[in-house]
């Protein structure tokens, strides 16, 4: 008796095929057991899928094989272009749009002033993503991510806390959604570097990691099992605000001794102009640069943050369990310095059978925020669950398989 291909749901199929092409347009050419490996899914049910989507021509078989051992493995592509996600970073004074396809790559970036207190906060942040949209071709994209320093309800209804912006229920995920009739997701920013590490980063080959954050403030994501966790609030990770012993330190949030006023940026400058090193106007590169010149007062003050933050660490290491952690932000573009008080502080502090776990500095760039804000938008279609991201989660993926679509015929009719 010959064996059945696996039978699904219409939802179910339309989410296997847009996880399947999102897959192969963020790894690249994959064979059908890897695929299946990567998305957690049977042998049988793979080749079923891909078998659908070679018969609609939205992927290509290659003539490269997998390097394995035994039978060859013909690898699978995609034809097309997929489509794009468009990623906002909202920051006090600015904002940063990207457009990012599929495999993280950035096509376009553009970065506006703005006044996240203005009275038209909320229009002057749509009409900055309008214009920025004007660039894109409409049937490539995808849907909108937005990350914000501050708390989020969920990232489909976008209502944002934030006491660094000054905003208390602010409707951003509402306002863009009916302006530009897209999917809009709007989530915490640190949460969304993490969704963007382990679509495009290093945090694809781990499924327990935690994605640490230095700059303005002090942040983190906890990713377990593979998803990014939000708590019962949507407030989880904000470790900037765990209290130290310095109750002298005011912190933004109304509170004292909150690790952020301790080792946040404005902190670390407030103590290098108390000691004359630098102008009361300087800003943190200018700190950066006396360090890197040699000054040893300066490279002490990165130093002291560095163990503070080392002791705060192995506690969270110790409350997690991750299996590795990956350091971002502005703030590790002065890491060299942070390291050399952060390494004994952390591995001394740790339990013997933690002290090799692996801290990951990643590269920085200022676009690597609202590249973050795009891969909340490029995550739903990964997500085997038909019902992931509600009914904004559902239009991303049929996007997806229609813009798949409507590519592969415009090469055709050429």
């Amino acid at each position: 008796m010959s064996k059945q291909s696996p039978v699904l749901l219409v939802d179910q199929a339309a989410a296997m095929r847009a996880a399947t092409l999102v897959e192969l347009g963020i790894q690249g050419p994959l064979s059908r057991a890897q695929l299946a490996r990567q998305l957690g899914v049977s042998p049988a049910l793979m080749t079923s899928v891909t078998k659908q989507l070679l018969g609609e021509g939205l992927i290509r078989e290659l003539e490269e094989t997998a390097g394995v051992t035994g039978r060859p493995a013909r690898l699978l592509d995609l034809r097309a272009d997929a489509g794009r996600a468009i990623g906002v970073k909202v920051g006090p004074s600015d904002i940063t749009c990207v457009s990012v396809s599929v495999n993280g790559h950035i096509n376009r970036t553009s970065r506006d002033p703005y006044e996240a207190q203005a009275t038209a906060a909320v229009s002057n942040i749509v009409s900055i993503v309008d214009k920025f949209i004007q660039g894109e071709p409409d049937d490539r994209l995808l849907g909108i991510g937005v990350g914000v320093p501050g708390t989020v309800d969920q990232q489909s209804s976008g209502s944002v806390d934030s006491w660094q912006l000054g905003w208390s229920r602010m409707p951003i995920g509402s306002a863009l959604q009916n302006k530009f009739n897209l999917p809009v997701f709007v989530e915490n920013n640190v949460n969304g570097l993490a969704h963007a590490e382990r679509l495009f980063g290093e945090g694809r080959r781990s499924r327990e990691f935690l994605m640490v954050t230095l700059g303005t403030g002090i942040g983190a994501a906890i990713v377990r099992e593979g998803v990014v966790q939000t708590g019962a609030t949507g407030a989880i990770g904000e470790i900037g605000h765990f209290p130290t012993d310095h109750v002298d330190k005011k912190c933004t949030c109304g509170g004292s001794g909150c690790l952020e006023a301790v080792i946040g940026e404005r902190a670390l400058l407030d103590k290098a102009i108390s000691k004359k090193l630098i102008r009361s106007q300087a800003g943190i590169e200018n700190l950066v640069q006396l360090a890197d010149s040699g000054n040893e007062q300066a490279q002490r003050i990165f130093s002291e943050a560095g163990h503070i933050l080392g002791r705060f660490m192995s506690g969270l290491v110790h409350t997690v369990d991750p299996e590795v952690i990956y350091l971002s932000g502005e703030g590790t573009l002065a890491w060299e310095h942070w390291s050399l008080g952060f390494e004994p502080a952390f591995r001394e502090t740790l339990l013997p059978s933690r002290r090799g776990i692996r801290v990951h500095v990643e590269p920085w760039r200022d676009e690597n925020w609202a590249q973050g804000a795009a891969a909340l938008v490029l995550t739903h279609p990964r997500e085997i669950n038909s019902s992931a991201g509600g009914i904004w989660g559902a239009d991303v993926r049929r996007r997806l398989l229609a813009n798949s679509a409507s590519s592969v015929n415009v090469l055709d009719d050429e």
